[in-house]
C-alpha cells in the first residue's frame, strides 16, 4: 500500500496582483506533498525529524514542548532564504534524495486562479478547493494504479465543522468516479485528518507544498522574487509522480507537468536577445485587462 501526505497549496481566495492591497496571497491553489510505500514511512518520518531537529537546534531546545515542534515551510522558504538560510534548502534536498531512495515520489497539483476578485470570477473559494481535492484525489489513484497499490491518503488537520463538510463531497466524488474509472477503486477511504504538530510526514509534506509554491510563483507571476528556485532545486528533476501537474488559466502555453514546474525556461516569459517578450507592454497588466474584457462579455446585455 503507498500512503500519500498532502498539505495545501496557497489558499482559496480570489488573486488579482502580488502588489494587489487585498488579493495578492496566491495565483494558484491545489496541493503537494509525497507518496511513499507504507513499510516506509514511519522510517522516513523517523529521517525527517532527525534533520529538522539538527539543523533547527536552537529553536528546538528553547520550544516549550520540544516534542511538539514544528517549522513551517512557508518560513523556511522566502526570498532571501539562498544567501541567509541555504541550509534550509540543503535539508530539503537530502531529504527528497532519502525519499527517492525509500521508493517515494514528490506531488502536486494546482489549479492557476483567473484574476479577479470572487465577484467578478464567479468562482466560490468552497468550489475551487472542492475541484482541486478532486483532482488531486484523480492523480493520486493514476500514481498507485500504475504501481499497482492501494492507496491512503492523508492531509493536515482542519477544524470540525470544515471536515464535516468535505468528506461527504470526497465519498461521493470518488464512489461517482470508481464507475468507470479502475484506479479510483485504489483509494480505501477519503483523506484522513492529521495533526502536523503530531506527524513529521505531514511536516514533510507541507515543506513541499511551500517549495512547490515558490515554484508557481516563479512560472507565473512576471517579476517573482523566487527565480532561485530553479537553480537549487534542480535535484528535484524526476522525483515528482508523472501525473503532477499545474493548470494554467487560459494561457498560451502548455500545463506545467511533473518535474516541469522548477525547469529554467519560463514559458509564458520567453526572452529574446536577452529582453523578455511584452517587457515594454507589460504581460500581467495585458492579462487583466483581457480577463476584465471576458467578464464584461459574460454580462448579460
Amino acid at each position: 500500500m503507498l500512503l500519500a501526505y498532502i498539505d495545501e497549496i496557497g489558499e482559496p481566495g480570489a488573486f488579482i496582483a502580488k502588489d494587489h492591497p487585498r488579493f495578492r496571497t496566491s495565483p494558484a491553489f491545489g496541493y503537494a506533498g509525497f507518496v511513499i510505500p507504507e513499510e516506509n514511512a514511519r522510517a522516513f518520518g523517523a529521517i525527517f525529524t532527525h534533520e529538522k531537529r539538527t539543523v533547527f537546534r536552537a529553536e528546538f531546545e528553547a520550544a516549550g514542548s520540544p516534542a511538539q515542534w514544528e517549522r513551517k515551510g512557508a518560513d523556511m522558504f522566502r526570498t532571501l532564504t539562498p544567501t541567509k538560510y541555504p541550509q534550509h534548502i540543503r535539508v530539503y534536498r537530502g531529504l527528497v534524495s532519502k525519499l527517492r531512495k525509500m521508493g517515494g515520489f514528490l506531488f502536486y497539483y494546482a489549479d492557476e486562479k483567473e484574476l479577479g476578485t470572487e465577484k467578478q470570477t464567479r468562482m466560490d473559494p468552497v468550489e475551487r478547493e472542492t475541484r482541486a481535492m478532486q483532482e488531486t484525489l484523480n492523480r493520486l489513484c493514476m500514481h498507485a494504479d500504475k504501481k499497482s497499490s492501494r492507496l491512503m491518503v492523508m492531509i493536515d488537520q482542519i477544524n470540525e465543522r470544515t471536515r464535516a463538510e468535505r468528506i461527504p463531497n470526497m465519498y461521493g466524488h470518488i464512489l461517482s468516479r470508481a464507475s468507470d474509472r479502475e484506479e479510483m477503486k485504489r483509494i480505501i477511504e477519503p483523506p484522513m485528518h492529521v495533526d502536523s504538530i503530531l506527524s513529521a510526514n505531514i511536516q514533510f509534506a507541507d515543506w513541499t507544498a511551500a517549495v512547490v509554491t515558490r515554484a508557481i510563483e516563479n512560472q507565473v507571476i512576471r517579476d517573482s522574487q523566487y527565480g532561485w528556485i530553479p537553480e537549487r532545486f534542480d535535484s528535484l528533476t524526476g522525483a515528482f509522480t508523472w501525473d503532477s501537474k499545474l493548470h494554467l488559466w487560459r494561457r498560451s502555453v502548455p500545463d506545467f507537468n511533473h518535474s516541469g514546474l522548477f525547469r529554467r525556461e519560463r514559458p509564458l516569459f520567453p526572452q529574446v536577445a536577452g529582453q523578455r517578450v511584452g517587457d515594454q507592454l507589460g504581460l500581467d497588466q495585458i492579462r487583466k485587462v483581457a480577463a476584465a474584457a471576458e467578464r464584461a462579455q459574460k454580462r448579460p446585455s
